[in-house]
């Protein structure tokens, strides 16, 4: 991990939910000076984290999300979908049972907005505060400590927090009432749809044509054409690598939230949908687990 912390007041926190973005999340947590407890469905993985960020003293496995938000100041968590997410945050076992009051409940789970304002009500029922705050930068940036969080809530409590997420992010802004941040998740998942079709299509034909792609890419990157995307997967969908993090099963899932979004605020996702039927394409030839830049293999008819 090569982040830089910047000085904040030490905070106990939780984190629950560690996959491929919880797992360097919470340990940034740790490495920026909070007492952290943590809190997995498999309770081996749990374990791991704590041997590797320390194992006793202030990094710590619970048994349930209840018993790791205990006395917490700020419990955030990361998991699946909506509902793994009620799953973690409500009920006897939830982390809401063992949150004190006025500590603050973070979401990073790329989820429905519907869900954020449903715990957002929640929340203030118990005397609670949430934000909602799904981040983009894949698994990388999550290593690296460098992801976008796209906030959702009060902007007073998000000034509270941002010094506690900031462990993990570059750039993290509240966006307006909960619900917002996951609302900015969907248009950046909207936006980058189109891009990596565009660039699947652009690398395809000038593999077709028999240019030498990787350097087309290296001229190209520098003008009108060049994102982030084409910087970091151009190159490796050229060498037909997709073993980069973020799954298309996954992009399938946030591209749905997107569409069921749009019907209900009237947008129309012409390009969104088309491209969400070719992942269901990617899916069917094997590629459930590759990366999103695997949009090229149905291009170039290449299984997983």
């Amino acid at each position: 991990m090569t982040k830089q912390y910047e000085p904040a007041a030490s905070r106990k926190t939780a984190f629950i939910g560690l996959g491929v973005m919880g797992y360097p999340m919470a340990g940034h947590l740790k490495g920026a000076g909070h007492a952290v407890t943590v809190y997995n469905r498999t309770a081996a993985k749990a374990s791991d984290w704590a041997t590797k960020f320390g194992g006793t003293g202030d990094a710590k496995v619970a048994a349930t999300p209840r018993e790791a938000a205990k006395d917490c100041d700020v419990v955030a968590c990361c998991v699946g979908n909506d509902d793994d997410l009620r799953s973690v945050i409500f009920g006897a076992n939830g982390a809401l049972a063992g949150m004190k009051k006025g500590a603050v409940l973070v979401d990073h789970t790329t989820a429905s907005a519907n869900v954020a304002r449903e715990i957002d009500a929640e929340c203030k029922k118990l005397g609670l505060r949430f934000i909602d705050a799904p981040v983009s930068g894949g698994q990388a940036g999550a290593e690296n400590g460098v992801l976008t969080i796209m906030c959702g809530g009060e902007q007073a409590v998000f000034d509270e927090i941002k010094p506690v997420i900031m462990a993990y992010g570059r750039m993290a802004q509240c966006l307006g009432p909960a619900g917002s941040g996951q609302l900015a998740k969907m248009v950046n998942q909207i936006c980058i749809a189109g891009l990596v079709q565009g660039l699947s299509e652009g690398v395809n034909f000038g593999i077709a044509a028999g240019l030498d792609m990787k350097q087309v890419l290296e001229v190209i990157s520098k003008g009108a054409a060049g994102s982030w995307q084409m910087e970091n997967r151009g190159k490796t969908m050229v060498d037909d690598k997709f073993d980069f993090g973020f799954a298309v099963d996954w992009m399938r899932k946030d591209l749905g939230l997107c569409i069921e979004e749009a019907k209900r605020n009237g947008a129309p996702l012409p390009v969104t949908a088309l491209v969400d039927q070719f992942y269901g394409d990617v899916q069917q030839m094997g590629g459930r687990r590759n990366d999103t830049s695997s949009l090229i293999r149905r291009l170039r008819k290449k299984s997983a």
